[in-house]
C-alpha cells in the first residue's frame, strides 16, 4: 500500500508490515484451486478403474478414452472458468472482493461433489460448474492483492499466486502416485475429493480477512475502509498512518500527487465522477481516454492469452500421458519431477520481480522457453523415439533424458517469468474505476485460450484412432514444440512492445505511467518518478495530512449521511 509519514519506507512498522504481507498472501491461497486441478485431470484420466468408469473397452487399446472425450473433460473447466472470470466482476464490485472470493469457493466446491459421480454427464457438468468458482478465484485474488499490498513488494505479494498455483499441481502430482494403484473408485474419488479441503481454508480464512480498502474507498464506505486499514497496518483507525492511507488513496486515485493544492469541492466532484466512470459498461474498458483504457485492457487480454500460448498447460494436463507415450517407464514420477522444478524456480522467480522487473523478466522468460521447446522438438523428432504401442521400443536413452531435461529447463524460465509476472502485470495494470471490469476481461482470456489449447491438444498429439468411428488426429507428438517455441517468439515481441516496466511504482503511479508516457520510454519515467518520490520522502508531510484530515472528516460524514 501506499505508505504514512513515519516508520519504515512505505510508512508503517516492521511489525506492521509484517502483518499487511501475511494477511495480503493468504488470498494466494486460490492458487491452490486452480493448480490442483490442473495437476489432477491428466492423472485422473490416466488410471485404470477411472478408464473403466467412463472410458471405452477395445480388445487391441484395452479401456481407453476417445479423444473427444479427453479434450472435452480436460478443456471444459476451463468453459466454466471463462464465465466464472467474467462473473468475478459483479461478484468483486458489487458484495466486494472478499464475500466474492467466499462465494467463488462454495460455487466450487458444488462442482468438486458433482464429480464424485460415476455418470459421464454429471462429472463433466461438475467441471464446469467447479470451473466457475475456479475462473472468479484467479480474477479476485490478483485484484485482492494489489489493493491490499505495500507497493515495493508487491511483486512478491501477488507472485505468490502462481507459487500457490505451483504447490496445488505438486500436491496433485503426490496424491495421483499414492493412489494410482488403487483398483476401486477412490483411486479418483481421493484425490478430487481432497480440493475440498483447499476451499474450505480459503473460504474459512477471507471470512477473516479485512475488505480491500480500496474497494471501500471507491464505494464511498469511508468508515469501513478506516476499518480495514486499521487491521492491515495494526493502528487506531484514527492514527496519523490511517490518515495517511486514506487521503493518499483517495488523492492518487485522482492523479493528485500529496503535495497538489486541491479545493475540498474539486476533490468531491473528482470523486463522483471517478465512480460514475465505474458505473458504465465493458465498453469504457476499450474507450481511448486520457488513463489509456483500451490499451491497458486489449495488454490484459492479450498478456492472459500469450500466457496460455507459451504452451506451459500441454505439460501440465496432459504431461503424463506424453511422457507414457514418449517411453517413459514411469510418467508419474516425471509429472512430480517437473512439479517441483516449477515450484522451487517459482519461488525464485517471485523474488526476482521486484528486484528485476515485470518487463525484462517476461523478456528473458520468453527468450528462454522459445530456445528450451525448439531443443525439446529438434531432439524429438531426430534422434529420441516415439512409440506408445510397445514397451520394448527401441528408446535412445540418452535422447530421452536430454528431453526431460529441457522440458525442465523450459518449465524452469516459465516459472520465473510469465508465470507469476502475468498475474502481477494484470493485477496492478488498471485504474480503479475499471480495475474489476479490466481483470474479469483478462482472466476471461486466459481461461477462453486454456479452454481452446486444452481442447486442441489432443487432436495435435495423438494418433488418429482406428475404426468407422475414429477420431482424426495430427499426430505431431513431440512436434508440437515447434509450435510452442513459435508462439514463445510472439510473447518476446508481445513483451517489447506492449508491456511497461512498473516496478516499485503505485497503483496510482501505475496511471501516472500510462498517461505520461510511452511503453518504450516506461523504464525512464519510472525512475524519475521514483527519484521524486524519494526527494519527496525526505521533507515533512505531516501538513499534508493535517490540511486534509478536516476535509476526509467531512467527507466521511457527507458519505454516512
Amino acid at each position: 500500500m501506499a505508505g504514512g509519514p513515519s516508520g519504515t519506507a512505505e510508512g508503517i512498522s516492521t511489525a506492521s508490515l509484517a502483518w499487511t504481507i501475511i494477511m495480503a498472501s493468504f488470498a494466494a491461497f486460490g492458487g491452490i484451486l486452480f493448480g490442483y486441478d490442473t495437476g489432477t485431470i491428466g492423472g485422473v484420466i490416466a488410471m485404470q478403474d477411472w478408464l473403466q468408469t467412463f472410458g471405452s473397452y477395445s480388445p487391441s487399446l484395452n479401456y481407453y478414452l476417445a479423444t473427444n472425450n479427453k479434450s472435452l473433460v480436460v478443456s471444459i473447466l476451463s468453459a466454466g472458468t471463462f464465465f466464472g472470470a467474467l462473473l468475478s466482476f459483479p461478484l468483486g464490485d458489487l458484495v466486494g472482493r472478499k464475500w466474492g472470493l467466499i462465494s467463488s469457493c462454495i460455487i466450487f466446491c458444488l462442482g468438486v461433489g458433482l464429480q464424485l459421480d460415476t455418470r459421464w454427464v454429471t462429472f463433466v457438468v461438475g467441471r464446469v460448474v467447479a470451473g466457475l468458482g475456479v475462473g472468479a478465484v484467479s480474477c479476485l485474488v490478483p485484484m485482492y492483492q494489489s489493493e491490499c499490498a505495500p507497493k515495493k513488494i508487491r511483486g512478491l505479494i501477488v507472485g505468490l499466486y502462481q507459487l500457490a498455483i505451483t504447490f496445488g499441481a505438486l500436491f496433485a502430482a503426490i496424491v495421483l502416485n499414492a493412489t494410482k494403484n488403487q483398483l476401486s473408485h477412490s483411486a479418483w474419488r481421493t484425490p478430487i475429493a481432497v480440493q475440498f479441503v483447499w476451499a474450505f481454508v480459503l473460504g474459512g480464512g477471507m471470512a477473516l480477512l479485512p475488505e480491500s480498502p480500496r474497494y471501500l474507498l471507491y464505494k464511498d464506505r469511508v468508515p469501513a475502509a478506516r476499518k480495514a486499514l486499521s487491521r492491515l497496518l495494526s493502528r487506531p483507525e484514527d492514527s496519523p498512518e490511517v490518515d495517511a492511507e486514506v487521503v493518499e488513496i483517495t488523492l492518487a486515485s485522482l492523479a493528485i500527487t500529496c503535495n497538489s493544492a486541491l479545493s475540498h469541492n474539486i476533490l468531491f466532484q473528482a470523486l463522483e465522477a471517478e465512480r460514475a466512470l465505474g458505473s458504465n459498461s465493458y465498453i469504457d474498458c476499450f474507450r481511448n481516454t486520457p488513463n489509456r483504457n483500451g490499451l491497458r485492457t486489449w495488454t490484459g487480454i492479450l498478456l492472459q492469452a500469450w500466457q496460455q500460448l507459451t504452451g506451459i498447460n500441454f505439460i501440465f494436463y496432459y504431461g503424463t500421458t506424453f511422457f507414457k507415450s514418449a517411453g517413459i517407464s514411469n510418467p508419474f514420477i516425471i509429472t512430480i519431477i517437473t512439479d517441483v522444478v516449477n515450484t522451487c524456480m517459482t519461488i525464485v522467480g517471485i523474488q526476482l520481480i521486484d528486484r528485476v522487473g515485470r518487463r525484462r523478466l517476461l523478456l528473458i522468460g520468453a527468450a528462454g522457453m522459445m530456445f528450451c521447446e525448439y531443443i525439446v522438438a529438434i531432439v524429438g523428432v531426430t534422434v529420441g523415439s516415439h512409440n506408445n504401442n510397445t514397451a520394448d521400443a527401441n528408446i535412445n536413452l540418452p535422447a530421452q533424458r536430454v528431453l526431460i531435461a529441457f522440458v525442465c529447463f523450459y518449465i524452469a524460465f516459465f516459472a520465473t517469468s510469465w508465470g507469476p509476472v502475468a498475474w502481477v502485470v494484470t493485477g496492478e495494470l488498471f485504474p480503479l474505476a475499471i480495475r474489476a471490469k479490466g481483470m474479469s476481461l483478462s482472466v476471461a482470456s486466459n481461461w477462453l485460450w486454456n479452454f481452446g489449447i486444452g481442447y486442441a491438444t489432443p487432436y495435435l498429439v495423438d494418433p488418429s484412432t482406428p475404426g468407422p468411428t475414429g477420431i482424426k488426429a495430427a499426430n505431431l507428438g513431440v512436434k508440437v514444440f515447434f509450435i510452442w517455441g513459435s508462439t514463445c517468439l510472439g510473447c518476446f515481441l508481445f513483451a517489447f512492445f506492449f508491456i511497461p516496466e512498473t516496478k516499485g511504482l503505485s497503483l496510482e503511479q501505475i496511471d501516472l505511467l500510462y498517461r505520461e508516457s510511452t511503453i518504450l520510454g516506461s523504464n525512464k519515467y519510472r525512475q524519475q518518478m521514483l527519484a521524486e518520490n524519494e526527494t519527496f520522502a525526505h521533507h515533512d508531510v505531516s501538513h499534508i495530512v493535517a490540511d486534509n484530515k478536516a476535509h476526509a472528516m467531512e467527507y466521511e460524514e457527507k458519505s454516512a449521511v
